[in-house]
């Protein structure tokens, strides 16, 4: 019912001037009415309010009776001017629901929004069918100014209120018919997809994939109110259905990470709580009957802390290598920029009509995303051959006889068998050992657990390869053994790993030898001291500790035993070595646990005194060293009796190992010159009294500080077009007094003094710094240096984080630097230099193997190696008469391509032997006829000539 009151304009002041009317032109399309709508709340059934002043300028005061019984007291009031001279239809469009503002916790759901409008003149508008929205037809006739009062049917207000030209929200509706539809056909064909790869393949990310799948069509299909076309919806129960679609994609998200990465196979704690987490959701689900903006905006909130949770889950499986993770990546950042859309559009940071559909679409996007992902492990992979279980089973009564274990893992049930007939097995506890791949993490050594999981892991997920891995079990004694684990996936039809058969072997004693082995490498194989290696390094390190520690003043001590040479002549070299060894543990018996007893070489001992710091101490300590050799020996019903000629020196700061043992042993040979068997400390007047070997060797010593040591570099050709492909580079010594010294004069002396190793740091150092100055300069990242690397160097472990610190000053690529090793020397130590060699070539740094074909060496031992260049010596292109050499060096050239080897040829003298070794396709030469070495400006000025003449040519 509505009551008209005039009166006069200003009468009610108050509220005659606080609505203004909304102007309609003839042309507009689409008018926010929302900032011109005033709204009363809690104004009960019967509702008055001024009208805005009609074309007669009469403020009017109109009363409106509630037509819904259930009314919630909320009215909404505005106002619209048709200042046009024609009729004007419009429709007023109040959206049920708005994504945008809703809000995350109790959210807006939607819902009727106005029951009924009336206006201040004619009757109450009609309300026109719309399952979407409600829309009423308005008639405005001209030049009429009408207020419009709206009985809100919901509490949660107008999210959105538009005047619409009628055809043009009905071609907006049916744009949007176009859009949603194609999405709905989208994300219904991929949940039907997505069921049968689920029925197909038999993986539990399958179904979880499905189900996120079918929750997401559920959530379109009522975001885009298609719903209520397949199921009858009642009034008010849209939020209901809406709360209930939001929770299933909170649920069925956390199911796929749970199910995709596999959380269950190692993590006993994320399995606890996801299913804490999921009964949890499934109770909201059942809350959302009673409560829907609560259940949705929880769901909201835990969609949010999956999508973090899931980010650091795949980012810890990524960092761990593991496939499904890395693959996810890309889905899941799409997941996370959804939710931030989400969030913005919900908070009301973004309210444009087309962020609603966005999101659906981006939704579908991302099951889409997800699909294909599960698909690359559905079709990859094929199926194992019939008659493959029974196969392996046959293998495994075979291998019964060799007393290793049955290792047979269920993927399918995660179940481990372990177990073996003999007992070569018996301390290993496999009662532990059979169940969940999980129980295996306990007995395991801690160092060995992440490697362990990654590579079951990684198996199921390539479905092919073998498993060759190591690894420490706690056996029922409680010590680790070392136990090989071989062994091979079997896959089902689906083409899935279904269980991984092998075998299990005790390694501990193999992995105790390699140990021995390293410990060969810094230890005497006849006495167990340290070798010379690892006594320089100690004394490295205590001189370091004697340079912070006023209390720490070391000693060094050189033994040499007088006349050790007539011994192994009257008695033999077994008897040599018994002595020997039985001089070494009466020496040892007179140290303390901080002093350091090391075989230097030969008859040969020396010693590190920490225990002692005053000088007559020191002397008595060096006089019960002189009294333990002479003691004497019993062998062979006769006694022998030894002497020692010992000398002394002590650390001074600033010192170098080196520099100490050798002020030892100039004080030792005083000692023998003297005719032995006494203690001679060490005086500066020495080092003036020696050989000339010695003082070519103390020349070298200073060379380092007097810029007395260069490299040349000779250049290696490329045959091909006779071009510099890179350089060798080659010590020179450039003595003040003696001139140019040859490196076959130096080497031998730097390889005794242990000088060779700082003459290899210095010649690597030198030869990637020139090579990264060419490489700016040319531009050419492919120029190569080749530097030579001695049987010292090989042996260290430190060569390797010096070649990588080299690489990284510089900025140098580590394919542009070539290590040269002669074949001599990985032959020395085949078993030491392969392991290094194979760190360097994993570095990426290149290998040559220099001098091949000069040692007797065995192919089947090189081939061992990771080489990548040969260098053939030049002997082998020599024209001395003799056919064989032609035919050898074919078959070298030959061989090393067959191998993957590029070659170079050394010594070329003639035009006739580099066509010769162009026409059998070696890469490369480098000899005199070529270039003799260079000085580094030299090559230099050769390079920018070389890359001046490209420019032209280009």
């Amino acid at each position: 019912m509505l009551v008209l009151v005039a009166g006069l304009l200003g009468t009610f002041g108050g509220h005659a001037f606080a609505l203004e009317p909304v102007a309609i032109a003839r042309d507009d399309v689409a008018i926010d009415l929302l900032p011109a709508v005033d709204v009363y709340r809690g104004r009960g059934a019967s509702f008055q309010v001024s009208t805005v002043p009609g074309s007669d300028g009469i403020v009017r005061r109109i009363e409106v009776e509630a037509n819904s019984p259930t009314s919630s007291g909320d009215w909404a009031v505005f106002a619209l001017a048709n200042n046009t001279d024609v009729q004007i239809d419009r429709l007023i469009v109040a959206p049920n629901f708005k994504l945008a503002g809703s809000g995350v916790i109790w959210p807006d759901l939607g819902s009727q929004r106005i029951a009924s409008i009336t206006p201040s003149e004619g009757f109450a508008l009609d309300r026109q069918p719309n399952p979407e929205a409600d829309v009423f037809l308005v008639t405005l006739d001209p030049g009429s100014t009408v207020t419009f009062v709206a009985e809100l049917a919901s509490s949660r207000g107008l999210p959105e209120l538009r005047l619409w030209e009628p055809n043009a929200y009905k071609d907006t509706i049916n744009a949007y018919t176009l859009y949603r539809g194609i999405v709905l056909g989208i994300a219904g064909l991929l949940a039907v997809f997505l069921t049968i790869l689920f029925v197909v393949k038999g993986s539990p990310m399958f179904p979880a994939t499905a189900a996120l799948a079918w929750a997401v069509l559920a959530y379109i299909c009522i975001d885009f109110d298609f719903w209520q076309k397949l199921v009858p919806i009642m009034p008010g129960q849209e939020r209901i259905w809406r709360a209930g679609t939001e929770v299933a994609l909170a649920f069925t998200l956390v199911v796929f990470l749970y199910a995709y990465l596999n959380l269950n196979r190692w993590h006993g704690i994320l399995s606890a709580f996801t299913i804490l987490w999921l009964t949890g959701l499934l109770a909201l689900g059942v809350a959302a009957v009673f409560d829907p903006p609560v259940a949705a905006g929880i769901a909201r909130l835990s969609l949010a802390v999956t999508a973090g949770m899931g980010l650091v889950l795949i980012l810890y499986f990524t960092w761990l290598r593991f496939d499904r993770a890395i693959m996810l990546i890309p889905t899941w950042s799409l997941v996370i920029l959804w939710l931030f859309g989400g969030w913005m559009t919900v908070t009301g940071q973004l309210v444009n009509d087309v962020i609603q559909p966005a999101l659906g679409g981006g939704l579908v996007l991302i099951v889409l995303l997800i699909g294909f992902t599960v698909m690359q492990h559905a079709f990859a992979g094929g199926g194992f051959a019939g008659g493959a279980i029974s196969e392996l089973e046959r293998r495994s009564l075979a291998l019964t006889g060799t007393g290793d274990a049955i290792w047979d893992w269920d993927v399918a049930r995660d179940r481990i068998f372990a177990g073996a007939d003999g007992d070569s097995l018996g301390t290993l506890p496999f009662s532990e050992m059979n169940g969940p791949a999980r129980d295996w993490l306990p007995i395991l050594h801690p160092d060995d657990r992440d490697r362990f999981k990654l590579t079951l892991d990684t198996i199921v997920e390539h479905r092919r390869g073998r498993i060759t891995q190591d690894f420490r079990v706690r056996g029922r004694e409680g010590h680790y053994h070392w136990v090989s684990l071989r062994a091979r996936p079997v896959l089902g039809s689906d083409g899935e790993v279904v269980r991984c058969v092998g075998t299990m072997k005790d390694v501990t004693e193999h992995k105790k030898a390699e140990e021995r082995l390293l410990h060969d490498a810094l230890h005497d194989q006849l006495t167990g001291l340290p070798n010379r290696e690892l006594f320089i390094d100690r004394l490295e390190s205590i001189g370091a500790l004697a340079t912070t520690r006023p209390d720490v003043k070391p000693s060094v001590i050189l033994i040499d035993i007088d006349r050790f040479r007539q011994v192994n002549d009257d008695y033999g070299i077994a008897t040599g070595d018994t002595i020997l060894l039985t001089v070494g543990r009466r020496l040892k018996r007179v140290l303390k646990s901080q002093d350091t007893l090391a075989r230097l070489n030969g008859d040969k001992f020396g010693l590190i005194l920490t225990s002692e710091t005053d000088v007559a101490a020191i002397v008595a300590f060096a006089e019960s060293l002189r009294e333990a050799i002479k003691a004497p020996i019993s062998f062979g019903g006769r006694e022998i009796i030894l002497t020692g000629s010992l000398g002394i020196t002590g650390w001074s700061e600033g010192a170098n190992p080196e520099d100490v043992i050798k002020e030892a042993e100039l004080a030792m040979y005083q000692s023998k010159r003297l005719g032995g068997d006494r203690i001679e400390p060490f005086r500066p007047a020495y080092k003036t009294a020696g050989s000339g070997r010695l003082e070519m060797e103390s020349d070298l010593r200073r060379a380092f500080g007097r810029n007395e040591l260069s490299l040349a570099f000779q250049p290696v050709v490329r045959l091909e077009d006779g071009d510099t492909a890179g350089f060798e580079a080659l010590l020179r010594w450039e003595h003040p007094k003696r001139g140019a010294i040859s490196p076959a004069e130096f080497i031998p002396i730097a390889e005794s003094s242990g000088l060779i190793v700082q003459l290899g740091q210095f010649a690597l150092e030198e030869a990637v710094r020139r090579l990264s100055d060419w490489h700016k300069m040319t531009g050419d990242p492919t120029l190569t240096v080749s530097v030579n690397i001695s049987s010292r160097q090989l042996i260290r472990q430190d060569l390797l984080n010096d070649v990588a610190a080299v690489l990284a000053r510089f900025e140098v690529p580590p394919a542009s630097l070539k290590l040269e090793v002669t074949e001599s020397l990985v032959m020395d130590n085949p078993e030491r230099s392969a392991q290094l060699l194979t760190k360097l070539r994993e570095m990426g740094v290149g290998l040559s193997l220099d001098d091949f074909g000069t040692g007797y060496s065995s192919l089947a031992y090189l081939m061992r190696f990771p080489f990548d260049t040969l260098k053939i010596d030049q002997s082998f292109l020599r024209d001395d008469g003799r056919p064989q050499r032609p035919i050898i060096l074919q078959s070298i050239v030959t061989m090393a391509h067959d191998l993957g080897l590029s070659v170079v040829a050394e010594g070329v003298e003639t035009e006739e032997d580099a066509v010769r070794l162009r026409q059998l396709n070696c890469e490369y030469a480098q000899s005199y006829m070529f270039s003799p070495p260079l000085t580094p400006d030299v090559a230099r000025r050769r390079l920018q000539d070389r890359s001046v003449g490209f420019k032209r040519a280009g």
